[in-house]
């Protein structure tokens, strides 16, 4: 079995919220509670932000985004969320930027997004800090900088942001900004999984699975990619799946390795789906079943990933499991080649001289 490593994505922290909508600020009288027919809470809240109540107005920009106790409006929710901003609200100023990131309910604008995050930041909100950092890292509305990106996903470390400790992981591995030190982006992964951030375990499981600025140890990796897939990390739980099949730091159990890839794959990791149609194509750890094997070959394959539909492939060429089809056969390995599998390649190409 093949371990992979994470992607080392820099992840954009998503609020408490979700939903968007712009304007400043705007008051809704007990007249305008009245004709849209308001619960008396709600119909509360509003007369407390239209007195300037901080929290109230956060709390009708969650009521109106959510669609709790009100019809969801998000045009409405970001009025409400800047205006508890305009009033020093973090919560309000880093749910605004996260609206106009995505252009839901105003118009998609990464600058005024970065402003919003920058005050949230500078309001101690680490989610604040950590997107802002990814808008430098990215170059989104702003220049690009590894520095400054760097700056911020410190502040959000130090404010317990698990995935900016992770990012700042990550910057150590791929020397962007800083120096390239495995051992510190170790220490910060530490950090990232002592706050439940699964990435974070997972990368740093896969450290000492490889040996990479610690000392080579598959007992601590098992523990680290348990960890992670505990906290529902599809490629923590892949990779110990990964462990148990192949024996390296447990004792060797396909029936346990195929409980953690089918975990993996139910968490949309198209690698666990693979692995466990593997599992039931050669009846490891399960009794032999081709049709169960092609149904998760189909699932890892809807997931982009090439070996599944290659081996989809393989199984319409054959007739394994299902009829013989060397038409379906070459879709799928065409399908594989897409993926950059390059057997997907050859096979199609092989089909596709053949005629088929």
């Amino acid at each position: 079995m093949k371990f992979i490593k994470s992607a080392l994505p820099m992840f954009l922290a998503m609020g408490a919220i979700a939903g968007c909508s712009s304007t400043s600020s705007v008051s809704v009288n007990e007249d305008t509670a009245k004709k849209e027919d308001l619960s008396p809470e709600i119909a509360l809240l509003v007369r407390a932000c239209d007195s300037n109540n901080a929290d109230s107005c956060f709390d009708l920009g969650y009521a109106y985004g959510t669609g709790q106790g009100v019809k969801q409006d998000y045009s409405k929710a970001i009025t409400y969320y800047e205006k508890a901003c305009s009033m020093n609200v973090a919560e309000g100023c880093f749910n605004s930027g996260l609206y106009y990131n995505k252009g839901r309910g105003v118009r998609q604008d990464y600058s005024k997004a970065n402003s919003l995050y920058e005050k949230a930041c500078s309001l101690n909100d680490g989610g604040g800090c950590l997107n802002l950092g990814n808008s430098y890292h990215d170059g989104r509305g702003v220049k690009r900088d590894y520095s400054k990106a760097n700056t911020l996903f410190e502040k959000a470390c130090n404010m317990n942001d698990g995935i900016g400790c992770f990012n700042l992981g990550n910057s150590y591995i791929n020397g962007e900004g800083v120096k390239h030190d495995f051992r510190k982006a170790n220490s910060l992964y530490e950090k990232a999984c002592s706050l439940n951030d699964g990435d974070g375990c997972l990368n740093l499981g896969y450290s000492y699975y490889n040996g990479k600025g610690v000392k080579k140890d598959y007992i601590k990796a098992n523990i680290y990619f348990e960890k992670a897939c505990n906290i529902n990390n599809g490629g923590g739980c892949f990779n110990l799946g990964n462990l148990y099949y192949d024996g390296e730091g447990v004792k060797k159990d396909y029936s346990k390795a195929n409980i953690y890839f089918e975990k993996a794959c139910n968490l949309n990791f198209g690698g666990g789906c693979f692995n466990l149609g593997n599992s039931y194509n050669e009846g490891m750890g399960v009794r032999q079943d081709y049709n169960r094997a092609n149904t998760y070959y189909e699932k890892a394959c809807n997931m982009n990933d090439g070996g599944g539909c290659l081996n989809l492939g393989v199984s319409y060429n054959n007739g394994e499991g299902v009829r013989q089809n060397k038409t379906t056969a070459k879709w799928y390995y065409g399908k594989a080649c897409d993926y950059g599998n390059q057997k997907g390649c050859d096979y199609y190409r092989k089909l596709n001289e053949k005629g088929y």
